[in-house]
């Protein structure tokens, strides 16, 4: 036995023997919600029956070694700060509101910060919009909105959320040990100590805030290193962005949406609520009253996607198949919205510092 075991196997007989009244004040250390999640124990997570299950899986469907994930697991414990993120917060007066969220990304911080991101890495960036046909101020963007380009990606351990999440945040357990799967799975064929890596409350990790299960289907390794690395590698991070919206769908040299007349709020309302995939033409849109001035082929798909506000109409739009690609990174028309604003708005503040970029 290690010694790094041994002493993991004393800590571990030193918890189970803890007192009762001792187990119960670290539990009340854990807020109650009234909701359905339950309080995450103290004890770190080796011992727990479930735990011990997806060990016994995680062997039996991808060959882990057993002893490896108990040791693993005997290090991390249920993190109080991470299911008080997930838990959503209940009373007050929230509303949405398109015009405040774009300002919090169509700013200076993030266009003077964008403009240097794309200066230092643009070779990488050209490469990935010709390999995947997406535009270089849209991956730019995506970053910009997900990390500020790589300045904040997270904290928390990556490990520990995604245990938390998998094993003590019931409402959405199943989807969360498949991340942590996915997470064991990823740091292993890149050779990371799965314990190393921080990112968001929610597990997501590195510049462009991949889940691990993105990671494993869309990220790619632009830099050719023979890893894919998206916390240090900018390349594989902008390779990545692009690879992701090419697989939803992304049409190269298609345009993102087109502006959009609504005569009859009413008659727009199904349309609004038919969802985020395009299924209608703009003759079909224009039976309701629904009109662009625009030039839009009879055959584009087209998606009526609302910008609620706060004390003012709704602002709208009409989203091609490029808009709905950016939802399936963030399954919101407030963040599609967003990087395609900030995206123009670095494309422009480039030509006129860089003519001819």
């Amino acid at each position: 036995m290690t010694i790094r075991a041994a002493i993991h196997d004393a800590l571990c007989a030193a918890a189970r023997a803890a007192t009762a009244a001792t187990a119960l004040a670290l539990a009340a250390a854990f807020p109650a919600d009234g909701a359905a999640q339950s309080k995450p124990p103290a004890a770190t997570y080796d011992s727990r029956p479930e735990v011990r299950a997806f060990i016994d899986r995680m062997e039996q469907a991808h060959g882990f070694d057993r002893a490896g994930l108990q040791r693993l697991f005997g290090q991390i414990r249920p993190s109080e700060r991470v299911i008080h993120l997930m838990t959503p917060t209940t009373g007050g007066t929230y509303r949405r509101s398109w015009r405040e969220y774009r300002s919090r990304f169509i700013e200076p911080t993030r266009i003077n910060g964008g403009l240097d991101f794309w200066q230092v890495n643009g070779a990488d960036l050209k490469l990935a919009s010709a390999l995947y046909g997406v535009p270089e101020e849209i991956i730019v963007a995506i970053i910009g909105v997900e990390t500020i380009y790589g300045r904040n990606t997270g904290k928390f351990r990556v490990a520990e959320a995604l245990a938390t999440l998998a094993f003590d945040y019931p409402s959405r357990a199943d989807y969360f040990r498949s991340e942590l799967e996915q997470f064991l799975l990823y740091s292993r064929e890149n050779r990371i100590d799965p314990l190393e890596p921080l990112g968001s409350y929610a597990g997501a990790i590195g510049t462009p805030q991949f889940m691990p299960g993105s990671i494993r289907r869309f990220a790619v390794d632009l830099d050719k290193d023979g890893r894919i690395d998206l916390r240090n590698s900018t390349a594989d991070a902008i390779g990545s962005v692009a690879s992701f919206l090419s697989r939803h769908g992304w049409m190269p040299d298609k345009p993102t949406h087109f502006q959009v007349s609504i005569a009859d709020p009413t008659q727009a309302r199904k349309f609004i609520d038919a969802g985020p995939v395009p299924s209608f033409t703009i003759l079909e849109l224009a039976d309701a009253g629904i009109t662009s001035n625009d030039e839009i082929a009879q055959d584009e798909k087209l998606v009526l996607a609302d910008l609620v506000n706060v004390d003012a109409p709704a602002d709208h739009v009409l989203g091609t198949q490029n808009f709905y690609a950016i939802t399936r990174y963030n399954r919101s028309y407030f963040y599609a919205m967003a990087v395609i604003e900030l995206a123009s708005t670095l494309r422009l503040a480039r030509s006129a510092t860089n003519p001819g970029s």
